[in-house]
């Protein structure tokens, strides 16, 4: 159950990354226009505002991370992580679209639970 737990911390920690290289890099770009549905025109006048998010998605991924990295003893660490993803994601879904519900929460609450079961 922990190497589960794990390969699903490793996952959520991943697609952070990649949340990270949309926001950051992408952003009015056609992946990241796509990935967003924004317009060109919104996307170079908010193109600051996706770099900041997406630095914020990279610290979520490095906890994730170092929680990995320290083995048995990063529970906490990678439980408080989850937690932090889990509650953008709701936060997100509240206020900009219902699909980061799913794209965040979702999996990081389907981490938290293998990590509690592991």
């Amino acid at each position: 159950m922990a190497l589960a737990a794990n390969a699903v911390v490793a996952i959520v920690a991943l697609l952070h990354v990649y949340i990270l290289v949309l926001e950051m890099f992408l952003w009015d770009k056609p992946a990241g226009l796509r990935a967003f549905g924004l317009g060109q025109e919104l996307a170079t006048a908010t193109k600051v505002l996706g770099a900041n998010q997406g630095l914020y998605n990279g610290f979520l991924a490095a906890g994730l991370f170092w929680g990995l990295w320290l083995g048995e003893e990063g529970l906490a660490v990678k439980t408080f992580f989850l937690l932090c993803v889990a509650v953008a994601g709701v936060f997100g879904a509240a206020t900009a679209s219902r699909r980061i519900l799913f794209i965040q929460t979702v999996p990081a609450a389907f981490g938290l639970a293998l990590l509690w079961l592991a």
